[in-house]
């Protein structure tokens, strides 16, 4: 059956009344978490990991992608008008979006990046329920050896984008692939840094991980920073609609942004991050009012919340495809995934299409859930940020407690979930990103048995790592992304110190 009719068939399957109000809590459950600062759509997916056990698994990915989405949606609100982006693709958005707060026009900001992220997020779900059939077309022709290859690309490009450094970077990785070693080997039977504990020879739930991770680590830096929160709230002004000529200025942002959000989404760790600047430096390029930009351009918040919508969108391409998430709410949902017995990827679509397709039917429902939402309620949602944080944080952390404990009723469980929390505190403060550690834990076990696989295969022949012209490519890439910037930092390092040589003399 061609896209289409698997698609009409995935409305069937969203559009049944339970998986219609799990899509409608999704967002909404999104929606309020983006608006709060610092609770994104990747923590409050993990959260909900320990208690969606029984669910089924359809209605599950329906309500997680809802709240994918509705934090995307959300965060511009925070972004906006309190000018704390709420994840670092928001950041942009707060850049002009909170000074057309402050000029009075926070309503026509939250306007276009509502309608904007509509625009976006439907143009880049279409793009995905078309595209991901091309690319597991491409995925079945993968050998072991491809396979691993693109393993090792997911781990150096996640770990040289996302991030301060690429060294922070490589570091969460390789914390993440050594926490998913921890176990038997189930090649020798060997024990792996279980510390003589007999709980953790099944190795360490990801889900624990994760919540620790994110959750209590979230609730610990909040609570170690919450004497240096000033943040002040601008209230919503002006008209709640937009005039003429914000629309004017509004839709072609809002199309350049989805056509830079969504390929660059769907690349190995492309992210939100990356088309959202580059959709910002093209709009100061191509305005018409230049004088705005740095007071309150509209442009400035319409094009960089539409590719923040479409990455989104593309985001899920190599998740679903490939099994490679390349943002932190991705890895998550993976995590999601392998809790259910599920590996996304080719087979993903064959073996489980109603669920890849409900899935994707229910972006499309979940988008015009979302803007219904946001409209006409953007008062409503700002009043979440009236919350004290003391009870807010405590609240997420007796729920992060609860939720791990009803997975096993193992203490052990709590020891880990508490010594993953304090170790992702330390990462916080050490300015390590979340997502490689996640990705490392999730794809280090696979990439350990797809490299195994390829050299039982080529008889321990290493030369099968390289001589497949994907895995080959693959690599290169791979070896690229570490060397081409290390390279230009040590140009840019002598550049500047030839120049103070020159002025000095």
């Amino acid at each position: 059956m061609d896209a289409a009719g698997e698609l009409l068939n995935g409305f069937a399957t969203a559009l049944t009344p339970a998986n219609l109000l799990w899509a409608l809590l999704g967002v909404t459950l999104g929606t309020a978490v983006g608006v709060l600062p610092g609770i994104g759509p990747a923590l409050t997916v993990a959260l909900l990991l320990p208690v969606t056990f029984r669910l089924d698994p359809t209605s599950a990915f329906i309500m997680f992608a809802g709240i994918y989405y509705g934090g995307m949606y959300g965060g511009s609100t925070t972004s906006i008008l309190l000018n704390t982006p709420g994840e670092s693709a928001s950041i942009i958005t707060a850049l002009e979006g909170n000074r057309m707060a402050r000029r009075g026009r926070g309503a026509a900001a939250l306007a276009t990046a509502a309608i904007g992220s509509f625009v976006a997020g439907t143009l880049g779900t279409l793009a995905l329920s078309f595209v991901a059939p091309g690319m597991v077309e491409l995925a079945l022709r993968f050998g072991p050896a491809d396979y691993f290859a693109l393993m090792v690309l997911a781990f150096t490009t996640v770990s040289a984008v996302l991030g301060s450094s690429a060294v922070r970077g490589l570091a969460s990785l390789g914390l993440g692939l050594a926490i998913g070693l921890i176990g038997i080997d189930t090649q020798t039977g060997q024990a792996r840094f279980t510390l003589g504990v007999p709980q953790l020879l099944d190795g360490i739930d990801v889900v624990i991980v994760v919540v620790g991770l994110f959750a209590v680590g979230e609730t610990l830096h909040v609570a170690s920073r919450l004497r240096h929160d000033t943040g002040q709230v601008n209230p919503v002004s002006g008209g709640l609609w937009l005039r003429r000529s914000d629309w004017a200025r509004s839709w072609k942002p809002w199309l350049r942004g989805t056509a830079l959000g969504f390929p660059l989404g769907a690349l190995p760790a492309g992210g939100a991050e990356i088309p959202t600047f580059l959709s910002y430096a093209t709009e100061k390029r191509l305005t018409k009012h230049p004088e705005e930009f740095g007071k309150g351009a509209i442009e400035g918040v319409a094009g960089p919340e539409a590719a923040n919508n479409a990455a989104a969108a593309g985001t899920l391409v190599p998740l679903l495809t490939l099994g490679l998430p390349t943002s932190a709410t991705a890895a998550i949902m993976l995590a999601a995934f392998q809790q259910y017995g599920l590996q996304p990827g080719p087979l993903l679509f064959e073996r489980n299409a109603s669920l890849v397709w409900g899935l994707i039917a229910s972006l499309y429902i979940g988008n015009t859930m979302l803007l219904l939402l946001n409209l006409p309620l953007a008062g409503i949602w700002v009043r979440l940020l009236t919350i004290p944080r003391p009870y807010l944080y405590a609240g997420i952390l007796v729920f992060a407690t609860l939720g791990t404990y009803s997975i096993n009723n193992s203490v052990v469980d709590l020891v880990v979930l508490y010594v993953v929390g304090l170790l992702g505190f330390a990462m916080r403060r050490a300015g390590m990103p979340l997502a490689p550690a996640v990705i490392g834990l999730i794809l280090g076990p696979v990439a350990e048995q797809q490299l195994r696989r390829a050299l039982a295969i080529s008889s321990g022949d290493y030369s099968v790592l390289v001589t497949s012209p994907i895995a080959a490519v693959l690599l290169s890439i791979a070896a690229l992304v570490v060397i081409v910037p290390a390279v230009a930092r040590l140009r840019a390092r002598r550049r500047a110190a030839q120049e103070e040589t020159t002025a000095g003399a």
